[in-house]
């Protein structure tokens, strides 16, 4: 009897532990902003995986046998797409193939501008608005990230994603996004004010990464030195760049901390532009939720640094 009684209760403290909690979903994301996008909206529950880590450089990056087995295993992949991320079209067909897949540049919330062609802009380069959204434009911008409006809709497009897959967490999902799409307003309105007195200030970037950045807030950008970073300029590029300067007054010639600024310095001689430094990725910025702020806010103030002559 005694026995029974023992072996009864022991069941019923079995029966009365809590379950445990499912894991949460494993999150496979290419570049450190989006990487900061998606650990916001997963804080407090788990940590995404990061692909192209420290200063790598996502137009020429290679995947290692980590990072194989972390696609392998993944239940979500979120990237921007092929325009900047071409290394994944391979992987995502033969690794991911358990996964869903986020592309961003596919998103109809996601804000696209094309591609521009070669090395000098003029200003209607710049007016493009929502409703030219191609359909499936191959010559799409993909460095999407760099409009804050764009990383609210992200933001959002994450938590649906990660609630979909997670029902139990839905309501963290989507209070930390909340949170972030706050913060991405003040950002927004922050950015705003700043760089309005710098409009008409024209100036070169290293490649063509800041197409959102400079529509969003209006910026005045002549032309790229090289139009992908791993295509260097030739003696032809350069000189056209240079003629540029002088005849739109550029103000700033801006390197990437991802690359040698020599030939920042060597375009800029001769000219009256001073040099800055821009980053599209948060190359020396610790990964995390804090990275987009921080990166986004690094880029502001070499802009009013740079252009202000401050």
């Amino acid at each position: 009897m005694f026995r029974s009684l023992c072996l009864s209760a022991l069941l019923a403290g079995f029966i009365a532990l809590p379950t445990q909690a499912a894991p949460p979903p494993d999150v496979v994301v290419t570049v450190k902003p989006l990487h900061s996008l998606v650990s916001g909206v997963m804080q407090g529950v788990g940590e995404p995986y990061l692909l192209v880590r420290g200063a790598a450089n996502p137009h020429a990056f290679a995947l290692r046998p980590s990072d194989a087995k972390a696609l392998a295993g993944a239940e979500l992949v979120v990237w921007a797409g092929s325009p900047v991320e071409t290394f994944m079209d391979k992987p995502l067909a033969t690794l991911a193939k358990g996964a869903q897949v986020l592309t961003l540049v596919n998103e109809p919330s996601v804000r696209l501008l094309p591609v521009r062609k070669g090395g000098a802009w003029e200003a209607h380069d710049h007016d493009h608005t929502h409703e030219e959204r191609p359909e499936a434009e191959l010559g799409s911008d993909g460095h999407v990230w760099l409009d804050p409006l764009n990383a609210m809709a992200i933001t959002d497009l994450i938590a649906a994603r990660l609630s979909a897959l997670d029902p139990s967490r839905a309501a963290t999902y989507q209070a930390n996004a909340t949170r972030q799409k706050q913060a991405l307003d003040t950002l927004d309105a922050e950015m705003r004010a700043a760089l309005a007195p710098l409009k008409d200030r024209p100036f070169i970037v290293f490649h063509d990464a800041y197409h959102y950045l400079e529509d969003r807030y209006g910026l005045n950008a002549a032309g790229a030195i090289t139009v992908s970073p791993d295509q260097p300029p030739g003696a032809g590029r350069l000189k056209t760049l240079r003629e540029r300067i002088n005849q739109a007054g550029a103000v700033c010639v801006f390197a990437e901390p991802q690359f040698e600024p020599a030939l920042v310095r060597t375009l800029a001689q001769g000219t009256k532009a001073r040099t800055g430094v821009l980053d599209p990725e948060g190359a020396s910025i610790t990964d995390g939720p804090e990275l987009y702020g921080q990166l986004m806010r690094f880029n502001l103030r070499s802009l009013v640094d740079c252009l202000s002559g401050g």
